[in-house]
């Protein structure tokens, strides 16, 4: 029986091209040294031979040449896998392996973390392994300061999907931009006639509700129109703000949108007729409706992908970058002229 065929080295490629070994590995690595030219004859003559023997490059041995593993972590403070296609964070996943597919890098997701007291995970614990990784992508609606502050201190190269307040220094991020495309909203309704809003949601804990919170505020401010904060989605909810003859309830989480609504038919309150409604970003939580939400959407997948390409660049040096991307107005059927 025949032995097993030998793999094809460097050495090998050098010999049959009569060139240095060190020349070889310049060319498979697409560079060339200061003080070293490769003349393009040369060049081809190596790739050549790469070619007609089937040459493949140890991934070790490269990835240790260039001193990272071309491996990018990612963690999410929630469970986020599996993700059905209508699932919040199914968009910003792909968006990551996209990306990381098209630079060349394997995905690892940290898994192994405990979850602490206060029911969330942790990134550091006694047997984390995020030095497998060239880097991390984190994901979750809020995110521990002290795990956030860790790595900023050791200058592990990683990136935030959404906007991160500072953390003992900044923390690298892409956002979506939350005030503006909020306020944007709220300039909209007060064109239509709304004169009394109503923020709908808690508007604190983590930094995208406070930024939504803040948009509004300033927008209505701006305008100077009445605008109220209403922490709670419920019935209760409802039948005062309607008292207080508010019109147009902007509402933090969509899925809780759906549920004013059934309230409002109850109570034969017509949605955008006499009461209009206005959902800031995608649903968080499972939902099922017919309703054209008007509102903005989030541009998860964008968010994503240049997330891979922040990370990338601080794992080759780059200086920390915090992005925030515009979200997408949609004009929905929810929103619509204040009767008089």
């Amino acid at each position: 029986m025949a032995g097993a065929r030998r793999r094809v080295t460097q050495q090998d490629i050098a010999r049959m091209t009569g060139v240095s070994q060190a020349t070889v590995s310049l060319v498979l690595n697409g560079r060339a040294d200061t003080d070293v030219r490769i003349a393009p004859q040369t060049r081809e003559k190596v790739l050549r031979a790469i070619r007609q023997t089937g040459y493949v490059a140890d991934p070790v041995a490269r990835r240790l040449a260039a001193r990272h593993n071309r491996i990018l972590g990612v963690f999410t403070y929630e469970p986020v896998f599996p993700s059905g296609s209508r699932d919040f964070y199914h968009p910003f996943l792909l968006g990551i392996e996209e990306r990381a597919e098209r630079v060349g890098s394997d995905l690892l997701l940290f898994t192994s973390a405990p979850v602490a007291d206060d029911g969330r995970r942790r990134i550091f614990h006694d047997d984390h392994r995020l030095r497998l990784a060239d880097g991390c992508i984190l994901l979750g609606r809020q995110m521990n300061r002290d795990d956030l502050a860790r790595l900023v201190a050791e200058e592990y190269p990683f990136v935030a999907v959404g906007r991160r307040d500072d953390a003992g220094g900044p923390v690298p991020y892409v956002g979506a931009d939350y005030p503006a495309a909020t306020s944007a909203l709220v300039r909209r309704a007060v064109d239509l006639g709304h004169e009394r809003l109503a923020y709908v949601g808690p508007g604190a804990g983590a930094e995208s509700p406070a930024d939504r919170m803040r948009g509004f505020t300033d927008a209505v401010a701006a305008a100077g129109v009445s605008g109220t904060h209403a922490p709670v989605a419920d019935a209760r909810t409802l039948d005062s703000l309607l008292r207080q003859g508010v019109t147009a309830l902007f509402v933090e989480e969509p899925a809780d949108g759906v549920a004013l609504v059934a309230l409002a038919n109850e109570r034969a309150v017509r949605v955008p007729e006499d009461l209009s409604l206005v959902a800031l970003g995608d649903p968080t939580r499972p939902t099922t409706t017919d309703l054209d939400f008007s509102g903005f959407s989030i541009p998860r997948k964008e968010m994503g992908e240049q997330a891979v390409e922040v990370l990338t660049g601080l794992i080759e040096g780059h200086d920390k970058t915090q992005r925030l991307l515009p979200c997408e107005l949609v004009a929905g059927s929810t929103l619509a002229e204040r009767k008089r």
